[in-house]
């Protein structure tokens, strides 16, 4: 993990296309403002695992109906 110190009004440029830049700080909280084309997806990280976990249930969800749908496949089939 790369660990930077930045203050106020100060940026960081990721590849060339992403700046972060630190707004304000107040206690303990900072605030960040992200430029980044609009084909990047830019998430906090708790709305980003969720989603994760979404997509897995979905995953789960799916391979049971095809699951389930080859077991008729295969019933129909054999009649």
């Amino acid at each position: 993990m790369l660990v930077l110190s930045r203050r106020k009004g100060e940026s960081i440029v990721i590849q060339d296309n992403i700046e972060i830049t630190i707004l304000g700080i107040e206690g303990d909280n900072v605030r960040i403002g992200i430029k980044a084309p609009r084909q990047v997806e830019v998430f906090r990280k708790e709305i980003y695992l969720s989603i994760q976990e979404l997509n897995r249930q979905s995953i789960a969800h799916g391979q049971a109906d095809i699951a389930k749908l080859m077991e008729r496949f295969s019933q129909s089939s054999e009649s």
